[in-house]
């Protein structure tokens, strides 16, 4: 099994330059259509230069070979394995003894590279791209955090109304009071900052007015305040990390900032948000897996007399490739709101291949 033959590499190379091939017209067609016709707009209206978008549409390549990673090998392996097929070459290797299994060996050889790659793209490739285009960076955004103390009760509330590159600007702080009416809480203070400075153990209001408020609801004085403080310790560091990272896309992070992130959510008590992430971290490790699943997926599909007909593996193929990418939101939404588990939720589709498998291999009677 580990002797590596003749056999053994004249497939890899049939397999891999079948992949290679499909990956470069997964790419041409994914991009061709929206991207391609924004950078050509772009240049023509000398809203950018030629050089700034070449420079875009490098960095639109990694996006896309993620997702085009496992497609290639899909379509590669089952393209060359149903070519071996209708020239009996697939027959004459099982007729000198080899195993089916053992002549996909270099195949899924292929597929466990190619999984690595796909890892480090997602980890490395797609956030640095991401970043390099400025994605996101130039929206404003908007962030409401409340402190509790630790019996869950609010003692001080956060409210941004503008968060851009350029900092933290318009602050509303609601510190509420310790009496509360039967449905709700009272505040015994409100402050209005015009912007905050993060420090390193802090969050500095330069300057603040502040509206003094009785139990009754009714403002009874108005101050002037200078550098008030708020959020200290760690908390100042993780609130600013959930609003900094609180509209990016999972894409935006490496795999130790989804960590980070997703530990923050969790120490913070956003439920949501936290089971969001962490079956996005799941995924980071998960999706490539479908490169060497897809591979043997391939292999068998591909597998078929001579004078069968080729339709219904490439068929069965594209159906599952729109299946796994059109239900992944709809497992990250049965996720985000706790109907499955988050590992459940990114693992099922690679449970799904698993036992595809094994039903392919058995209708095949491999």
């Amino acid at each position: 099994m580990l002797k590596i033959s003749i056999f053994d590499k004249y497939i890899f190379k049939q397999v891999f330059q079948a992949t290679l091939v499909c990956l470069l017209l997964f790419m041409i067609v994914w991009i061709a259509p929206e991207t391609l016709v924004k950078v050509i707009k772009k240049v023509l209206t000398d809203s950018w230069t030629l050089v700034e978008g070449g420079k875009y549409l490098l960095y639109e390549l990694p996006k896309v070979l993620g997702k085009a990673i496992p497609v290639g090998i899909l379509l590669g392996s089952l393209f060359t394995f149903d070519k071996l097929s209708k020239d009996s070459e697939l027959s004459i290797l099982r007729g000198i003894g080899l195993s089916f299994t053992r002549i996909m060996a270099p195949v899924l050889v292929l597929g466990l590279a190619l999984s690595y790659l796909c890892f480090l793209v997602s980890d490395q490739m797609i956030p640095y791209a991401s970043k390099a285009t400025g994605e996101g960076a130039r929206y404003n955004k908007h962030f409401v955090y409340i402190q509790k103390n630790e019996h869950q009760v609010p003692e001080t509330g956060v409210i941004i109304s503008n968060f851009a590159h350029d900092g933290i600007k318009n602050l509303i702080i609601i510190n509420f009071s310790s009496e509360k009416y039967e449905d709700a809480m009272t505040f015994k203070s409100v402050l209005f900052a015009p912007e905050a400075i993060v420090k390193q153990d802090y969050w500095l209001l330069p300057k603040a007015k502040e509206y003094k408020i009785n139990k009754n609801g009714i403002y009874t004085d108005i101050n002037d305040i200078k550098n008030y403080k708020i959020l200290e310790g760690k908390l100042s560091k993780d609130v600013f990390k959930m609003i900094e990272n609180s509209t990016k896309k999972e894409r935006f992070f490496t795999t130790k900032e989804l960590k980070e992130y997703k530990d923050i959510l969790k120490e913070q008590d956003y439920t949501d948000e936290y089971n969001y992430n962490l079956a996005k971290y799941y995924q980071r490790y998960l999706h490539p897996l479908t490169c060497l699943l897809f591979a043997a997926i391939g292999c068998l599909l591909g597998f078929s007399p001579p004078r069968s007909q080729r339709l219904v593996g490439f068929t069965v193929a594209v159906g599952m490739i729109f299946a796994y990418y059109i239900t992944l939101p709809f497992f990250d939404l049965m996720a985000q709101k706790g109907v499955m588990w988050p590992f459940l939720a990114a693992a099922f589709p690679i449970i799904a291949f698993i036992v595809s498998i094994f039903m392919i291999k058995k209708i095949k009677d491999l």
